[in-house]
C-alpha cells in the first residue's frame, strides 16, 4: 500500500443496484459486522466475510446453558430433601419450571 494513501481519500467505486438489492446487501453487511463499503470491498476481493450473528447465538446458548445448570442444581438440592429447602413445595417448583422469562 502506498504511504499516505487511505481508503477515505481514494476515489469511490459506484455500484448501481435496485432498492431490494441494496437492502439485501445492507442486511448481509450488518450480519457480518461490516459497513456496506467494507463488505463490498471484502466480497469484491474474493473473501467471504464471517457472520457476527453466529457469535451472538453462541453467547445466547452459553447463557442458556448456565441457566439450565443453575436450575439443575436447584432441583438437585430440592430433591435431596435438604432442610434448607423444606419450605419449597412441588407447586413452587412446577411454577418455576413453567415460568418463561
Amino acid at each position: 500500500m502506498t504511504e499516505g494513501v487511505t481508503r477515505k481519500n481514494s476515489p469511490p467505486i459506484k455500484v448501481y443496484c435496485l432498492p431490494e438489492e441494496k437492502e439485501r446487501i445492507a442486511g448481509k453487511a450488518k450480519n457480518s459486522g461490516l459497513s456496506i463499503s467494507r463488505y463490498l470491498a471484502t466480497v469484491g476481493q474474493g473473501y467471504t466475510p464471517h457472520s457476527v450473528v453466529d457469535y451472538q447465538r453462541v453467547i445466547e446458548l452459553a447463557k442458556i446453558n448456565g441457566d439450565l445448570g443453575r436450575l439443575g442444581g436447584l432441583l438437585k438440592l430440592w430433591l435431596s430433601n435438604d432442610e434448607r429447602v423444606d419450605f419449597i413445595g412441588p407447586d413452587t417448583i412446577w411454577a418455576a419450571l413453567k415460568k418463561r422469562g
